[in-house]
């Protein structure tokens, strides 16, 4: 019986503009940068400014399929070990979520939890979230925490700064070169 929260029905969104942004989050962090750089975020802004209403829930599908694909990768590689990827990655998640207050306020981490069990059992992260209503102010800096944090781990997992980042890349580049998307 399929789920109305099926992948197959989820919108993909812009994934490519939200991988570019996770990518720059990345290499901040990885240069030693503490916060945001002011040019980068001014470049940042006036990008979603231009989006106007349809772009920004075309990011906020995009960080939802880019939230999807990382837990497909976890839980093929923690299933490959025997571990449940729900038992050792939310775990972790909502523990740094929890450290980060401005970022991920606490009322916003158990949706954000709950977007990546839903991703980790195979569903749509966005379908599952748009059967609550709107998405609140307070969930907006989570929500690209969330995607942070699993491209982050991914990137620990494999021992490669970039790899969850060319992962997506790749699967992008597949994707369009088998004549579909």
């Amino acid at each position: 019986m399929s789920s109305s929260c099926d992948p197959k029905h989820a919108p993909a969104g812009d994934v490519g503009a939200v991988l570019m942004m996770v990518d720059s989050w990345i290499k901040t962090v990885h240069a030693g940068k503490s916060g945001t750089d002011p040019e980068q975020r001014a470049l940042m802004d006036q990008y979603l400014a231009s989006m106007g209403p349809d772009g920004l829930d075309e990011l906020l599908d995009g960080a939802c399929t880019l939230i999807y694909m990382f837990m497909v990768w976890l839980r093929k590689a923690h299933e490959s070990e025997g571990k449940d990827v729900i038992e050792y990655v939310v775990p972790t998640l909502v523990a740094t979520m929890r450290m980060m207050p401005r970022s991920c306020p606490p009322e916003a981490i158990p949706t954000m939890a709950a977007l990546t069990i839903a991703a980790g059992t195979g569903l749509s992260p966005s379908l599952w979230r748009r059967q609550y209503g709107d998405w609140t102010d307070d969930e907006m800096t989570a929500l690209e925490a969330t995607v942070f944090l699993l491209a982050e781990h991914i990137n620990r997992v494999a021992d490669d700064p970039d790899f969850a980042t060319r992962m997506i890349v790749d699967a992008l580049t597949n994707v369009r070169g088998s004549g579909e998307g």
